[in-house]
């Protein structure tokens, strides 16, 4: 194959730079991002046996002043999902963050997603093309540095493969003081990957035991067995599933990348997601539009770290000054 990347503008962008980077892996495949919407991978499309394939969900208003979150594959640091009330207290200061989840008691998703990334590198080979793209709050968001309690560098490399797509994160303190943090991806993925078809039929399958108990989608820092509503240790129907949960208790890993989900997105058509074992944690959510479904790689679950300062272990993580931590999220299209 012949990978390529370029950049061009996109005709519908309103309020936004609208640079998008597109990879193409020279057979009809692509990937396409945007990095002034928080460095979004918000179209993947690969191209098997003569039908083309749109593995991610686009909202129809995604250039016209569209959500961060709410479409392609948003970017979630320095925490995923919630962090109860929005407060915390870290070495003695108190925090208050913007309460911008949907019931606007709560923060979510972080800073990155919110803010334009800058582009540090793009490049291709024989065997794929990516982009890096980097964010720092001081520099790309200082308006929210004193909302945390370090500076925080996320550096990240979309890299198009054949039939696959791989995000590989770089997080760096720069500051002085220790880093807390957690990453998050939010990947919408579309049901079903074809043109036609049914979404009700697409399978999903989630080799979790556990997950956190919420109240209010907060955990309480209970974790149960998998239950009916969100056991997809078999082959589950898309149709039949109404979910957003904290699933948890993940296999052992066997391998460097091990397997964490398969969606079957039409007839032998398979797609895996593979995850680094620093991703323990993976959120299953259903949007009410049903167009897509959420498989979400996490470093640690929701308010994870009101959790840790309970004596919870929750895979809150803290980086020295000057120290950097790497993990990856691998998607591979696999015949059935």
């Amino acid at each position: 194959m012949s990978f390529s990347v370029h950049s061009q503008a996109h005709p519908d962008v309103r309020e936004l730079d609208p640079t998008v980077y597109v990879l193409e892996d020279g057979a009809g495949g692509r990937a396409e991002v945007w990095p002034a919407l928080g460095f979004n991978c918000y179209r993947w499309q690969v191209q098997r046996e003569g039908r083309s394939l749109e593995m991610l969900y686009q909202a129809p208003d995604l250039f016209n002043n569209g959500r961060p979150t709410r479409s392609g594959i948003p970017v979630l640091f320095p925490f995923p999902n919630r962090i109860r009330d929005g407060r915390f207290t870290w070495d003695g200061r108190d925090y208050q963050l913007p309460q911008n989840d949907p019931a606007k008691k709560n923060a979510i998703h972080g800073f990155a997603c919110r803010h334009p990334w800058r582009v540090a590198a793009t490049g291709a080979d024989e065997t794929s093309a990516w982009i890096t793209g980097v964010f720092r709050c001081s520099q790309d968001a200082p308006e929210d540095l004193a909302l945390w309690p370090a500076d925080h560098e996320i550096r990240l490399t979309i890299r198009l493969g054949v039939r696959s797509l791989r995000l590989e994160a770089e997080i760096h303190n720069p500051d002085c003081v220790g880093l807390p943090f957690g990453l998050g991806y939010h990947p919408y993925f579309r049901m079903p990957f074809a043109a036609t078809g049914s979404a009700d039929d697409c399978l999903l399958e989630v080799p979790a035991r556990s997950f956190w108990k919420l109240a209010e989608s907060l955990p309480t820092g209970e974790r149960l067995p998998v239950d009916a509503a969100c056991d997809l240790n078999r082959p589950r129907r898309f149709g039949d599933l109404n979910v957003d949960t904290v699933l948890t208790d993940l296999p052992a890993a066997t391998s460097e990348m091990p397997e964490r989900a398969i969606l079957h997105g039409g007839p032998q058509t398979d797609l895996r997601v593979h995850c680094g074992p620093e991703f323990r944690d993976l959120v299953i959510f259903t949007p009410p539009h049903r167009q897509a479904f959420c498989v979400e790689p996490y470093t640690c679950p929701t308010d994870a770290l009101h959790l840790q300062e309970r004596g919870i272990e929750a895979g809150w993580r803290v980086l020295s000054p000057g120290e950097n931590w790497r993990a990856a999220v691998e998607l591979r299209l696999v015949s059935a």
